[in-house]
Parts: C-alpha cells; sequence; structure tokens
C-alpha cells in the first residue's frame, strides 16, 4: 500500500502537469491569435496602399464597353496615371494641383456627367472596394444588376476653343484661329496627331440619315417627300447602326425650313448646324468607336477639372500588353 507521501507526491505532480497543459493551450491560442492578428493586420497594410497607390498614384480600370474600340477592347484591364492631372483629395472631393493639363488626343478618364449620385458615403464605400480589388469589384449596380458608369474613357478629340459638327456622317473640326472648316483627318494632320476612328456605317450610306431626319418631318407634318429623299432614308434604315447625330441635324433642319417663323424650331436647328463650341479649360471626350459611343456629342464637353487620369499601359490581356495611344 502506497505510503501517504507517495499518494501526495502522486497528486502534486497530477496537478502541476493539468496546470502545465493550461498553460501551453493558452500559450497555443495566444500563439494562433497572434497568427491570425498578424494575417489581418499585413492585409489592412496592403489595403491601405492599395488605396494610396489607386487614388493618387496610378489606378486601375476596366474597359465596361466597346465605345474606344480599336483602340481599347471590352474587358481591357489598364492603368491610369492619375499624378498628371492632379488626383483627388479625398475619392468624390476636392482636387490636388497636376503638373500638366488634358491636350488635344490623349485618352482621358473623367467623371460622367450623367451619374447619379446615391449619396456621399454609399459612394465612398463603392470607390473604394472598386480600388482595393483592382477594379475587379464593382458593386455601384442598377436595379438591372449592371454596373453604373460612374467614370467614363474617351479620346479627347476637341480641345479648348473648337468647334466640333457633323456633315453627313463624318466629324468636322473648326480648331481656335481657323476661320474653315476641315475634316477630322485634316485636323489630325493640322495638330501633328493621328489616332484611330471606326465607323459601323457603311461609307456610301453616311450622308442618308439627314435625308431619313428630313422624312421624319415631313411625314410628322402629313407632308410627302421627294422620291430620291424616300429611297436615302431606306438606305439609311437598312445599315445595323443609326448615326442619330445626322439624323437630328436632318430632322430640325427640315421642321425649320417648313416653319421658320417658329423660334423653337429655330433654335433646335441652330443647335444641331452649328454643332458643339468646346470653351475654355474643357475637352470633348469622344469615342474612337464613333457609332456606338455615348461620349461629348451627347452630355457636351467636361471641365479639366473633372479630368481624374490619362491612359498609361494596358496589362491585361498579357498578350496585348503595352503602351496606350
Amino acid at each position: 500500500m502506497p505510503h501517504w507521501s507517495d499518494r501526495v507526491q502522486q497528486s502534486a505532480e497530477r496537478i502541476l502537469t493539468r496546470r502545465r497543459r493550461r498553460k501551453w493551450k493558452a500559450r497555443r491560442k495566444q500563439a494562433q491569435k497572434s497568427t491570425l492578428w498578424s494575417w489581418i493586420e499585413s492585409f489592412l497594410w496592403a489595403a491601405v496602399v492599395v488605396l494610396i497607390l489607386n487614388q493618387y498614384l496610378v489606378q486601375a480600370y476596366v474597359i465596361p464597353s466597346g465605345s474606344m474600340i480599336p483602340t481599347l477592347e471590352i474587358g481591357d484591364r489598364i492603368f491610369v496615371n492619375k499624378v498628371v492631372f492632379g488626383p483627388e483629395l479625398i475619392p468624390g472631393y476636392g482636387k490636388l494641383p497636376g503638373f500638366s493639363e488634358p491636350e488635344r488626343n490623349e485618352i482621358v478618364i473623367f467623371e460622367n456627367p450623367s451619374y447619379v449620385s446615391r449619396g456621399p458615403v454609399v459612394e465612398l464605400f463603392h470607390r473604394l472596394v472598386f480600388m482595393v480589388t483592382l477594379s475587379m469589384v464593382n458593386l455601384d449596380r442598377d436595379e438591372l444588376g449592371r454596373p453604373r458608369e460612374q467614370f467614363l474613357i474617351k479620346r479627347a478629340a476637341a480641345y479648348s476653343g473648337d468647334r466640333l459638327r457633323i456633315r453627313e456622317g463624318r466629324h468636322e473640326l473648326r480648331p481656335e484661329g481657323e476661320s474653315e472648316w476641315m475634316s477630322e483627318e485634316s485636323a489630325m494632320e493640322l495638330h501633328g496627331i493621328e489616332y484611330p476612328v471606326r465607323r459601323l456605317i457603311d461609307e456610301d450610306a453616311l450622308g442618308t440619315f439627314e435625308a431619313a431626319g428630313a422624312v421624319r418631318a415631313y411625314q410628322e407634318r402629313g407632308l410627302r417627300p421627294s422620291s430620291a429623299m424616300r429611297s436615302d432614308a431606306n438606305t439609311a434604315e437598312a445599315q445595323r447602326v443609326t448615326d442619330r447625330f445626322a439624323l437630328a441635324r436632318g430632322y430640325h433642319l427640315t421642321n425649320y425650313q417648313i416653319a421658320p417663323n417658329e423660334a423653337m424650331l429655330a433654335r433646335r436647328f441652330a443647335d444641331a448646324d452649328t454643332g458643339w463650341y468646346v470653351p475654355a479649360d474643357h475637352i470633348m471626350g469622344l469615342g474612337d468607336n464613333r457609332d456606338n459611343s455615348r461620349d461629348g456629342r451627347d452630355f457636351g464637353p467636361v471641365h479639366t477639372d473633372a479630368v481624374l487620369g490619362r491612359s498609361m499601359v494596358r496589362y491585361w490581356p498579357f498578350d496585348r500588353f503595352g503602351t496606350i495611344d
């Protein structure tokens, strides 16, 4: 039979063993907590670094539409230089001074003038998530689940002092200081620049849309257009896409010719005929894919303060990696 002193010693050893086990478990639990917190801390620091880089230096964007084809394809991922024009102080508010102003021909990103904010807190949250995920997650969606375009990427096709108009489907420019209108190609040559312009409408059908607009105006007033006008209108209707601006000019011109005494018709014709004027410190952003682009022709010139950056490089898909012109 064990001596009572042996039993005391065994009990003490069991107590010490349990105590050591508890301490070991506590140290292990603390080590696990430290590892988890270390991971969380590292993630938070990485997120902060990404936010700072995206907000003030270089931001990643994904191209959501085909408006810039062939220069940029749907799904292209690009980096935008935000330093050059001055980044926003915080997302959506304030603007720091930049090193230059947007110039003709540059592909720039700017705030969508038609974007309707859902409030500063929601907008800030959406933009932070967008930047942290390098544009891979866009929570800002409409009722149908489609991403809402808060930013647009277009080419600065017209600059301060320019006038832009459309004649027979073709864009014409009258740069500041010039007395004559010139084709967009001639304007490029004048300024020593070159960029691709994609048209989806057949070349021979470009001029038929003004006739189609005229036929619509005649029909609305119960008048009969000429057979030549109807033929041109049929050619325009056979196209896959519509030159809505040439259509509008033909419509307003015909209405004005029928009733030149109506002031409202005169104003609408003047707007459609004169085209667009780009004020000082503004740019006219147009898509290179002219017949499939919602751009400055819809919402007008944008102020340079709304321009957030200049396209820099395409990093995905990798087989088309390179600078963007």
